[in-house]
């Protein structure tokens, strides 16, 4: 039988179930029995009228940013509920956080402008520095919680900045017994986070728990720095985080922490 890196290794996801798919695959390809356990939903906004008047003023702006793959598929579902056309305003040029947002904006036919070589903030703003912004009209895509590094950066450089909540990410009900019961009888080998708001509902979960002493010889992946941040804020010791921040980056990276070579 071939020997895979990640033989025997118990790997918990916190994903949204809707999304752990590819993640789960991807980790079970290489020989993990993979444990799903979604901390978040990805739920429409509570109120979808700002967005609606968004798209009734489309053409008045010059960018819109996506920062999550979760943005474009809400916008689409209200543009197409909307009865609008699905193309886009040719003079609006848009940006994408990562490959993921960007494959969806691809599928739907929608050229990316920009995409940043880091897929945080941070770096979308390095690359707007670059850019004649101010003035222009921009309309940011994202989820209900959110840092404000974007939209501040981009206001300081002279930017007029709209931000649209286009969904929100809620704890499901449930699964405190489950998840304690999983960390207190399975041999858990890694926890994976894939956003802060993952994090946030793992350990609201556990709330009570000596945290420190329910993940002990746990390791804690996380897929890129500003979940990590919350994981440390959080009390937990951050073990893995890969260079590219994406699945299969983050794939990788258990991988290659579990000791075995993986290109």
């Amino acid at each position: 039988m071939e020997k895979k890196p990640l033989n025997g290794r118990k790997i918990l996801i916190t994903r949204a179930l809707e999304q752990s798919g590819e993640f789960t695959a991807r980790l079970k390809k290489l020989g993990a029995e993979v444990i799903e356990f979604p901390t978040i939903e990805i739920a429409p906004p509570k109120s979808w009228g700002k967005l609606d008047r968004a798209i009734s003023q489309l053409k008045s702006y010059d960018w819109m940013i996506f920062t999550s793959a979760n943005g474009v598929n809400f916008f689409w579902q209200r543009l197409k509920e909307k009865g609008k056309h699905r193309d886009l305003p040719s003079s609006l040029k848009i940006c994408a956080i990562g490959p993921a947002t960007a494959n969806q904006l691809n599928e739907k036919k929608i050229t990316v402008s920009y995409m940043p070589k880091e897929y945080i903030a941070e770096a979308i703003l390095k690359g707007f520095e670059r850019m004649p912004i101010k003035g222009k009209r921009i309309l940011l895509a994202r989820a209900k919680k959110a840092r404000d590094v974007l939209p501040k950066g981009l206001r300081k450089m002279g930017g007029m900045v709209d931000v649209l909540e286009v969904y929100q990410t809620v704890r499901p009900k449930g699964g405190v017994k489950r998840l304690r019961k999983l960390l207190s009888e399975e041999r858990i080998d890694a926890i994976t986070f894939t956003s802060s708001s993952t994090v946030d509902h793992f350990v609201e979960l556990l709330k009570g728990m000596d945290l420190k002493k329910a993940l002990k010889d746990i390791a804690i992946a996380c897929i890129g720095p500003v979940t990590s941040q919350t994981a440390r804020e959080r009390g937990m010791k951050v073990h893995i985080q890969p260079k590219e921040y994406t699945i299969p980056g983050l794939t990788r990276a258990i991988a290659k922490y579990f000791g075995k070579k993986f290109p």
